[in-house]
């Protein structure tokens, strides 16, 4: 999505190659993918940034992470992509469940019953909630996770 106005702001304080990638042609490329509505209203999909190409397709982390929080037992969850050999990149998910209840099994199959399958995360590993990495604001760094691979 792009956006202007004479209310934002003008750049990024002491970084001018992120500044020129950003602000092209009058315009602040925010780097947010929606989708618009015959209503004309949009819905948030994901950062571009977090896009994972598997196979030709293209899967973004917040659609795995909406249907693996929706199941009872999910705390928390991040999805991340993973580099692999045959498809070029698959997700793989880091979820945090309440206490003894990480079912893996369960969870792929609730996975597989929400998603097409080329969307399910190839694999899902157990993380204790308060030792997902977060910034100063509470944004999972998924950066971090992938590092964990």
């Amino acid at each position: 999505m792009t956006v202007r106005g004479p209310t934002l702001f003008s750049g990024y304080w002491g970084n001018a190659a992120a500044t020129a990638q950003d602000f092209r042609d009058g315009w602040f490329h925010m780097g947010d993918v929606f989708v618009r509505h015959a209503d004309g209203s949009l819905d948030f999909v994901d950062r571009l940034k977090y896009l994972i190409k598997s196979g030709g397709e293209n899967i973004y982390p917040a659609e795995i992470e909406r249907v693996l929080l929706a199941h009872p037992s999910v705390r928390d969850a991040a999805v991340v992509r993973r580099q692999d050999a045959r498809w070029g990149e698959v997700p793989v998910a880091f979820v945090a469940c309440d206490p003894g209840a990480f079912d893996g099994a369960a969870l792929m199959a609730f996975c597989r019953e929400h998603l097409p399958g080329y969307k399910v995360p190839k694999e899902l590993r157990s993380i204790p909630l308060e030792a997902l990495p977060r910034s100063s604001t509470g944004k999972i760094q998924r950066h971090e996770l992938e590092k964990r691979l």
